[in-house]
């Protein structure tokens, strides 16, 4: 008999065994399908978050970047916050103008503030409203596109006239059914003038990127007093000058502030770059400690296969004896068991690639949550509980192989 022909044997003798005892066998593989759902879920999740982090939450670009008094990555200390908070001074529109004066790498520079706010128009109100503030280049250095209307002018910034860019969010709740050009909607009780609509840019894990109001940033330290917080907003050149104008900025701020070399920055620099890395470290940690619970489902469910596997050969042994008798090797048993085994555990883990896929497919529908099944997380849940009930159905396979047949055809 050929080899091709004698692993066919064993997969049928397998399917005809796993086929005749399905609870045995499902219960068998509660901690592989555990272990193959927990791992593509988790892959589909990180997966599908990275194509999100990268399509919609950096609005930078690839050449832009932020300086703010104080930034997190990552992880929060409250300890470095104090810190932080006593060591470095709050930036000012004077030392953003000796920066913008004098930078040479960067296309735009601009200034940014904001909070939450009210807006109302019509005797209906929203609270809770994005209340952004900015030079009229924050639109091109955010990549805010603009559907209607205008942006505002360096002429409206400098006379701090009333005047706002709005979101769609915004524009859906107080003008569904009227152009909203030139009207009036009030933010905070005070009334501005709408001179453009954003155009949409959707939600990230379920906030709205939409529901905004943009004023003039003089217009908004005007209302809101001079002292509130600021960052200034930057794009280089281009990407491939992105660290020589960071190193530009970041110097002539040091030089504002006469910081001695050896003195560490007072300020922040934020990228792109750094935001993905810092995402990529969490997803890491996620990763790792999925794997580490995949690991005890999977060695769980091993164990579990192996002791199955025993039993079946002690229920089969006076079968094995009767193979022998007619000419069965040692070898063929092996290869029986090896199979069965391993099907058994792939059997798992396909059962656990589609409930994994369909929790994925209830929570992309149900949820803000972006969840995407990669092809590599199938091929790894599926190819890894095979290789978990090949290698824990060895010591069961041998011990059938190595029976005596005039001891197996004994066997009762």
């Amino acid at each position: 008999m050929s080899q091709n022909a004698s692993f066919a044997e064993a997969a049928r003798v397998a399917a005809d065994s796993l086929r005749s005892s399905k609870l045995r066998s499902f219960l068998t593989l509660l901690g592989i399908i555990l272990a193959t759902t927990t791992l593509i879920a988790v892959m589909s999740i990180i997966n599908g978050m990275n194509a999100y982090i990268a399509e919609n939450v950096s609005d930078m670009g690839a050449d832009g970047f932020r300086i703010y008094r104080m930034a997190f990555i990552g992880d929060f200390e409250p300890k470095k916050f104090l810190e932080l908070q006593k060591k470095n001074p709050e930036l000012k529109q004077e030392e953003f103008e000796f920066v913008k004066s004098r930078v040479t790498l960067c296309r735009e520079i601009g200034l940014e503030s904001g909070g939450n706010g009210r807006v109302s128009s019509g005797g209906d109100q929203l609270q809770g409203v994005d209340l952004s503030a900015g030079t009229p280049n924050y639109t091109a250095i955010n990549n805010i596109q603009i559907a209607s209307g205008r942006m505002f002018t360096d002429t409206d910034n400098s006379r701090r006239r009333s005047v706002l860019l709005i979101g769609s969010d915004i524009k859906d709740r107080f003008f569904s059914t009227r152009d909203p050009l030139g009207k009036t909607l009030s933010v905070d009780g005070r009334p501005f003038e709408i001179a453009g609509v954003a155009k949409t840019k959707g939600s990230v894990f379920g906030q709205s990127q939409d529901n905004f109001v943009l004023m003039p940033i003089d217009t908004y330290f005007k209302i809101y007093g001079a002292r509130q917080w600021m960052g200034y907003i930057a794009l280089a050149n281009d990407r491939t000058v992105l660290t020589q104008a960071q190193e530009e900025v970041k110097l002539l701020i040091r030089a504002y502030r006469h910081l001695k070399p050896k003195q560490d920055d007072n300020f922040s620099i934020i990228t792109s770059a750094s935001l993905v890395n810092a995402w990529d470290q969490l997803t890491g940690a996620i990763a790792a400690t999925a794997m580490a619970v995949v690991s005890v489902f999977m060695l769980v469910g091993g164990i579990v296969i192996m002791n199955i596997m025993l039993a079946v050969v002690t229920e089969r042994t006076r079968e094995i004896g009767i193979r022998k008798s007619v000419g069965a090797r040692g070898r063929d048993i092996l290869n029986q068991f090896l199979v069965e085994s391993s099907m058994l555990a792939a059997s798992g883990g396909l059962i656990g690639v589609l409930i994994a896929w369909s929790i994925a497919v209830l929570v992309r529908s149900t949820t803000s949550v972006p969840m995407r099944v990669p092809a590599t997380a199938v091929i790894v849940g599926v190819g890894l509980s095979t290789v978990v009930g090949l290698f824990f159905g060895i010591y069961p396979a041998r011990r059938a192989s190595k029976l005596d047949p005039i001891e197996a055809l004994r066997a009762e």
